[in-house]
């Protein structure tokens, strides 16, 4: 083969592949936990489908959800979703105090939806509508429940970022750490739309 022919075939060599990035890896990882938990909610959302009429003579959906304040969860946990975005650009722009206010305001309201959510439950409870009265309740309970579960590991998540952001600065590890808690807290936006769909809105119809 002459050195003409050996040069081109050098030139449609394909390139190297690239080591994959710490970022790269521990994003992959993450999404692996975000499909376990997508199959976690998917089976809370079948059971919730297969239970929704076994009221047992109690209350159904009709007689106990209140959209105002199921609209009022749904305003804090968007705002709070783009908020979080906002939160990811002051991280990639190196702005420590702009990223600790932005999670601050996170938190804030995803405290708010979390007490609202505590307040339907508590009413529902004290009006003889726990997740014992029936069938339905217990799929409601425990597929909400599930949710604002995940809300309050969010909660404390925020909590640790802020106060590692306060006491070490900002870092690569730090930047990877946020980068999940952004991808875990836009899923959870995306369950609650699910939820706030098929749940409570196609609840009170007739």
């Amino acid at each position: 083969m002459s050195q003409v022919s050996i040069a081109a075939a050098g030139e449609r060599a394909p390139a190297r592949y690239q080591p994959a990035t710490k970022l790269g890896v521990t994003g992959f990882g993450f999404y692996v936990y975000l499909l376990s938990d997508a199959i976690l909610f998917s089976a809370l959302f079948a059971t919730f489908a297969v239970l929704k009429t076994a009221t047992d003579g109690g209350p159904s959906a009709r007689d106990l959800f209140d959209l105002k304040n199921v609209g009022l969860e749904t305003a804090c946990l968007l705002t709070s979703s783009f908020v979080c975005g906002l939160a990811m650009q002051a991280a990639e722009a190196r702005k420590p105090r702009e990223l600790t206010a932005l999670l601050g305001v996170v938190f804030l309201l995803g405290v708010g939806f979390l007490g609202l959510e505590i307040r339907e439950f508590g009413g529902m409870i004290a009006a003889g509508a726990g997740p014992d009265r029936s069938a339905f309740l217990s799929a409601f309970f425990a597929l909400v429940g599930a949710h604002g579960l995940h809300i309050t590991v969010g909660l404390a998540w925020i909590g640790l970022l802020v106060a590692h952001l306060t006491t070490m600065g900002f870092s690569e590890s730090y930047y990877r750490r946020l980068f999940c808690f952004s991808l875990f807290w836009h899923v959870l936006d995306v369950v609650w739309i699910a939820i706030f769909t098929f749940v409570y809105l196609l609840g009170v119809q007739p």
